[in-house]
Formats: C-alpha cells, structure tokens, sequence
C-alpha cells in the first residue's frame, strides 16, 4: 500500500515549528511497514528548512521514506500537469482523524490485517462483552 504520513502529532509530540518527542513506537512501526515493502510517504504542512529537519529527525531514526509531499520522489510541479498537493495514497496516518490517532500497535494491527475502524471498534466491543452470569453455587463457592 501506499501510506501518507503526518509528522507533528502523529510521529512526533505536536510542537510545531519545534519537533516534539517521538510518538512511542512511530519510528518502529514506519520502519516495520517500510521493511514490509509499504510505501510511505510523509504528507506534511512543514516546508523548507522546517520539512528537511523533519526528513532529517526520521533519517537519523533510520525512516526513510519513498516520497515527501508528493505522489512519487521524481514528481515535480512543472514537469507534471497533474500535480496536485493531494496525495494518491491507500491510507492517511494523521493526528486529526476523526476520533483521534490510535496507538501506532493498533494502527500496525490495521494496516497489516486491512482492518476498518469499524473491525475494530467491533472486536473492542467483543472481548468487553461481559461473561455469562455464574449462578448462585459458583458465586457462593467462587467456582
């Protein structure tokens, strides 16, 4: 798949312009999915010096990624007619999703089992399905 990325409040605690903490385990599970042959892309607003300290933080992490801002690594505006900042990409990884941004196991969990978050809303409410009701006896005698 193809995966576009958000840097500040996704990878890195939000502290735009500054780079904030790592998110735990963002890098590890980019790097995961990279290894797993996805392609990332890190969809950022940062520009200039602002987008090469971001590209810098992940590199240094060992995350490198296929494309930044654009489609593909040779997409450039005037050699393109189509250009567009709107990425062609399978899946977003962004702090604003509606409902927030999971903990990067369960956006691994997601990514690698092509779950919705509708598949996993469902298993959430499955495992906290509460148990059948002991009777009487096994309340009695903690059976």
């Amino acid at each position: 798949m193809v995966i576009a990325v958000d840097f500040d409040g996704t990878i890195v605690e939000h502290r735009y312009p500054a780079i904030g903490r790592e998110k735990p385990f963002a890098i590890e599970t980019l790097k995961k999915l990279s290894a797993e042959r996805h392609k990332l892309i890190l969809w950022s607003v940062r520009e200039g010096k602002l987008l090469e300290e971001a590209i810098d933080f992940c590199r240094e992490r060992g995350l490198e990624f296929y494309a930044v801002n654009r489609d593909y690594p040779e997409e450039e505006k005037d050699s393109n007619n189509h250009f567009s900042r709107k990425l062609k990409a399978d899946l977003f990884i962004d702090d604003r999703n509606l409902g927030g941004l999971p903990d990067w196991g369960t956006i691994y969990e997601m990514v690698t089992h092509k779950l919705s978050y509708e598949d996993l809303m469902r298993r959430y409410e499955e495992e906290d399905t509460p148990m059948q009701p002991k009777g009487f006896f096994a309340r009695l005698f903690g059976k």
